[in-house]
């Protein structure tokens, strides 16, 4: 094949002959002339195929074209104040490539159930493409805030021996002769022993959660980052969380405005609002700011989706609460040494009813009190030496959260559903395209 012409660098070839291989993502037919919108993933294009101008089977082949055809049309290409673009292309040939009648989406409205079973088709639409552009960024700006900064990426297994967080929601796999393995809920733990190496680590990868859950926050596989420090206790922490959070939003934003604003019809005003310092309130005074809001809750209730949504309709932008009840917290996090009965933990919650989209804290970094709590919720400590041996071999003070690339995505994208933030969603109630 010739040489690769692609829309999004289309300027630089004003007044040439080229060659561009791509989809009808759209035709207008008026006579003599085909006007066809054609995309290649990069961008669209305007292809003007004029009778005159081309041999009668590439008019013939234009006319017979399908929606969603590939095709390979070769012309000049020319400015054109009126396209978004601001060039369009004259044709000199096309050629078909393969194309049936019966694309199943048509330019119509679809229900989402439709939708989600033409899932494999769906993403070839303006807004998916824009929403996979979106999360491309997000993840390179993920990345790229924690390679700056000295962080090593340490990838994590996905096949684990037990739970990270509760063992109600695992799924389970069988494993030879071993018996059962488990799909990861979090690499954290792993992270934690990369710190340990490392100094500053972060784990990116896939999760799995088996909760029986069909809110809209709720994917059964999903991506999620997980720094994690040594010598850092929680104020370090919450700080890290709000300087990353508000950078990945900012470097995202200033990228994609026009697939934001335009395609994905989004008001970033919420968004532009992502500035320090964010609200930092205690779980009571959550709990407390709740209840005076009229909503009904008890200190020592976790916050569900109503609660977090009331809540964070107090404040302009994302809010911190830290130290929630240590009976809400994973065994690993470290109890307030003023307050025993709270835990040195924090949730990010953003706003517009997105909810929680950062948790972490302050890990439990002594031997026996650790131990202790594996014992108290009867896991299974075989299964956790490794883990203890990380408190008795230089044990130091170390923190770290986790950020859902999901969660995130949907609300920079102002998503209705979770589902849309990734490309091929696993639900409680799908497995498939």
């Amino acid at each position: 094949m010739d040489k690769q012409i692609y829309v999004a660098d289309i300027a630089a070839e004003e007044g040439k002959q080229v060659t561009l291989r791509g989809w009808l993502y759209g035709k207008r037919s008026g006579g003599k002339l085909h006007f066809l919108q054609v995309r290649d993933g990069t961008g669209v294009i305007q292809a003007v195929v004029s009778k005159k101008d081309v041999p009668p089977e590439a008019f013939a082949a234009a006319e017979g074209a399908h929606q969603e055809s590939s095709l390979e049309v070769s012309g000049t290409i020319v400015k054109d104040t009126r396209s978004a673009l601001g060039f369009e292309m004259h044709v000199s040939d096309l050629r078909l490539l393969q194309g049936e009648a019966g694309y199943p989406i048509q330019p119509k409205e679809h229900g989402i159930g439709f939708l989600m079973e033409q899932r494999h088709l769906w993403l070839r639409s303006a807004r998916q493409r824009a929403i996979l552009s979106v999360r491309h960024s997000l993840i390179k700006n993920i990345r790229d805030y924690f390679d700056e900064r000295g962080f090593t990426l340490v990838d994590s297994p996905i096949l684990t021996p037990t739970a990270c967080e509760g063992t109600s929601t695992l799924f389970e796999v069988p494993y030879f002769d071993l018996g059962k393995a488990y799909l990861t809920q979090s690499g954290q733990l792993y992270g934690e022993a990369a710190a340990m190496a490392v100094g500053k680590a972060y784990v990116f990868g896939p999760t799995f959660r088996a909760e029986k859950s069909k809110t809209r926050r709720h994917l059964t596989e999903f991506w999620m980052v997980e720094p994690e420090v040594a010598f850092m206790d929680l104020e370090g922490d919450m700080a890290l969380a709000e300087d990353f959070l508000v950078e990945i939003v900012g470097r995202t934003l200033a990228k994609h405005r026009h697939e934001l604003t335009t395609v994905l019809e989004r008001d970033v005003t919420a968004l532009e609002r992502v500035q320090k310092p964010f609200p930092r309130i205690t779980y009571t005074e959550a709990v407390e700011a709740i209840q005076k809001a009229g909503h009904p809750i008890t200190w020592g209730d976790d916050f569900g989706g109503d609660e977090e949504t009331v809540l964070c309709k107090q404040y302009d932008r994302p809010v911190m609460v830290h130290r929630y009840p240590t009976d809400l917290k994973a065994f690993y996090f470290k109890r307030d040494p003023n307050d025993p009965k709270v835990a040195l933990g924090v949730d990010v919650l953003a706003p517009e009813g997105f909810g929680e989209i950062i948790g972490g804290g302050q890990r439990e970094d002594d031997y026996a009190t650790l131990a202790s709590r594996i014992d108290e919720q009867k896991l299974p400590r075989e299964a956790f030496n490794w883990y203890l041996d990380l408190r008795k071999y230089g044990s130091v003070p170390h923190s770290g959260f986790g950020l859902g690339v999901e969660r995130t995505l949907g609300w920079i994208c102002g998503l209705p559903h979770v589902r849309e933030s990734i490309p091929f969603p696993r639900l409680m109630e799908r497995l498939t395209p």
